[in-house]
């Protein structure tokens, strides 16, 4: 029998508890993977808080990597024995996991199981946020928010490879060395500054930025809408510092016929979609042009303990838990 961990209280992270996990074997379209390591995202976050409510008791998580134990029926593509990365909606901190093949790709020969389960979600949402959300373009002016973190380091370095100018904004100045070690021209630090949208204005000439990227949520999303120029593209995709109040679209039209859009990976990542954007992010990592940063890893029992790292606001990179 394998163990997993299991919330039984939303609210702070002394609610894990580490126990034995009964896992049946894999149901039709899915597939049995023995994790070696899962990655931990901000939506781990959110429903362990209850900002996205989960039935209680759960076993959180949304993405691992390791080798595949055994396949239901009605899969194809995978065997066991391969290596192989998996979203999940909830589920990844175990020893082992079923999961939608649909939402799982087998990891290339030169990428590590750390490093997948480092960058198989962040990555697919950068790869969804540059690509498909707002298709950015050389020479274009993008702002990214958390530029240190998991996901900001990802989108600096694909919008640096696609030859777009990267404005990066840091929660402390230790960071900012980091931003520009992973294509950040230009670096903003939230505790330097009292207006992120005039640093912006100022280092754009007046103009303002095509687009933001902000996984920060409520403490920054004024600031972001000040920093668009005409016609730019508001793109909210995270809730660090509680989730975004509510606009009014004519206060959009006010501030220069804005577009703003929440998206979620899991409507982008459909089983249609998945393997063209994984064969992308893998393509990436191959060639050097996506370069995954582990921050620190855990042992699974001390998932507490990476999330109190996740939750400061102190890590640059991604953290994982390592079996």
């Amino acid at each position: 029998m394998s163990k997993a961990v299991f919330l039984n209280d939303h609210g702070g992270p002394e609610g894990f508890v580490l126990k034995a996990h009964d896992l049946p074997p894999p149901g039709f379209g899915q597939i049995q993977l023995r994790h070696h390591a899962i990655g931990l995202n901000f939506i781990d976050i959110y429903q362990r808080k209850g900002l996205y409510p989960v039935e209680l008791p759960a076993i959180l998580g949304s993405e691992a990597a390791g080798v595949v134990d055994a396949v239901g029926e009605g899969v194809s593509g995978f065997k066991p024995g391969d290596r192989a990365a998996c979203l999940h909606s909830s589920g990844a901190y175990a020893e082992r996991a079923n999961g939608a093949a649909t939402l799982c790709a087998k990891i290339p020969d030169g990428v590590s199981d750390e490093a997948a389960a480092a960058i198989f979600l962040k990555g697919l949402t950068a790869e969804m946020l540059v690509r498909q959300v707002y298709p950015l373009k050389a020479g274009e002016t993008c702002l990214v928010h958390a530029a240190a973190g998991g996901v900001g380091t990802l989108l600096c370095q694909w919008a640096k490879h696609i030859g777009a100018r990267v404005i990066g904004v840091v929660g402390a100045a230790e960071k900012e060395s980091v931003a520009r070690d992973n294509g950040a021209d230009e670096v903003i630090v939230r505790t330097q500054t009292d207006n992120i949208a005039s640093e912006v204005r100022r280092l754009t000439g007046g103009n303002g930025v095509e687009v933001v990227y902000d996984s920060v949520g409520e403490a920054t999303f004024e600031a972001s809408l000040d920093s668009l120029a005409l016609r730019g593209h508001m793109v909210t995709f995270g809730n660090a510092s509680g989730p975004v109040p509510a606009v009014s679209p004519l206060e959009l039209m006010r501030r220069g016929s804005l577009t703003l859009t929440r998206p979620s990976l899991f409507h982008y990542a459909t089983p249609d979609r998945l393997p063209a954007m994984a064969a992308a992010l893998f393509d990436m990592v191959a060639k050097g042009a996506l370069k995954p940063k582990i921050e620190r890893s855990f042992p699974l029992g001390d998932v507490a303990d990476a999330h109190r790292l996740l939750e400061s606001g102190k890590s640059a990179g991604a953290i994982v838990l390592t079996l």
